[in-house]
C-alpha cells in the first residue's frame, strides 16, 4: 500500500506492473554528481533489487562489513567495479549481486537504468533497477556482506523520509540524503540513488545534477 505522499502523486498502487510501465520507453538520464566529485572516476554498477513480496514491494539492501576499504559498515546496494570483461553495467550489476549475496540472475527481471551517480569517493555508478521474484535463497559473501535487509518501497519513495544532512570534510561542508529505517541508516550514495528513482518514477522537476 502506497504512503499518503506517494499515493497523492500516483493514482495507482505501487505494483510490479506499474514499475514496468514507468520504465517503458526512452528516458533522458541526467547524471548526478555529489559535491567534491574528483575528475578521475572508476566505473561501477549496482543493482537496485525491488522484491515482489505478497505484502507489497520492498527494496533489498546489504550492510557492508566493517573491515572493507571502501564504504566499510555502510548500507549499500549489491554491486561493484566494472571489470574489463564485463559486457555492460547490467552485466556488472548482476555478476556482483550473485557474487555478494548469491542471488541468481534468473530471479531478476531488469527494468532499466537510473542516471549515472558520481560519488565524492571516486566512482561513477550505474544503478540497474530489477524486479526480484521470490522465493530465493541468499548466500552472503561473509568478507564483504555482514547482513541483508528489506525496506518497503513506499517508505523509500515518500519524500517525507528523504532527510537532508550535512557533514564537514576537510574544511568543506558536504550535504547528503539519509533515510533511517528501523535501526538502519540508509544514506550517502545509496540514498541519493533512491532519490533518483523517486524523481524518475514521479517525473520530479527538481534539478538532478547535484546532490
Amino acid at each position: 500500500m502506497a504512503s499518503s505522499d506517494t499515493a497523492g502523486q500516483n493514482a495507482e498502487p505501487l505494483t510490479a506492473d506499474w514499475l514496468r510501465r514507468r520504465f517503458a520507453g526512452p528516458r533522458r538520464l541526467v547524471g548526478v554528481a555529489e559535491e567534491g566529485t574528483p575528475a578521475q572516476l572508476t566505473p561501477a554498477a549496482v543493482l537496485v533489487p525491488v522484491v515482489q513480496r505478497e505484502g507489497g514491494l520492498t527494496v533489498l539492501f546489504t550492510q557492508r562489513t566493517a573491515h572493507l576499504h571502501d564504504h566499510a559498515g555502510q548500507v549499500a546496494f549489491p554491486g561493484g567495479r566494472c571489470e574489463e570483461h564485463d559486457e555492460s553495467p547490467v552485466f556488472t550489476a548482476l555478476r556482483e549481486t550473485e557474487e555478494e549475496i548469491g542471488l541468481s540472475p534468473s530471479r531478476i527481471e531488469v527494468l532499466g537504468l537510473l542516471p549515472e551517480y558520481r560519488t565524492g569517493t571516486g566512482f561513477r555508478v550505474t544503478p540497474v533497477v530489477g524486479l526480484v521474484q521470490p522465493p530465493f535463497d541468499l548466500r552472503l559473501d561473509e568478507f564483504e556482506v555482514a547482513e541483508v535487509f528489506e525496506t518497503p518501497l513506499d517508505f523509500l519513495l515518500d519524500p517525507a523520509n528523504h532527510q537532508r544532512h550535512s557533514v564537514e570534510i576537510a574544511g568543506a561542508l558536504r550535504h547528503y540524503y539519509a533515510m533511517p529505517y528501523q535501526g538502519y541508516f540508509i544514506w550517502g550514495a545509496t540514498a541519493g540513488m533512491i532519490v533518483s528513482l523517486y524523481r524518475m518514477l514521479f517525473d520530479s522537476p527538481e534539478d538532478q545534477k547535484v546532490y
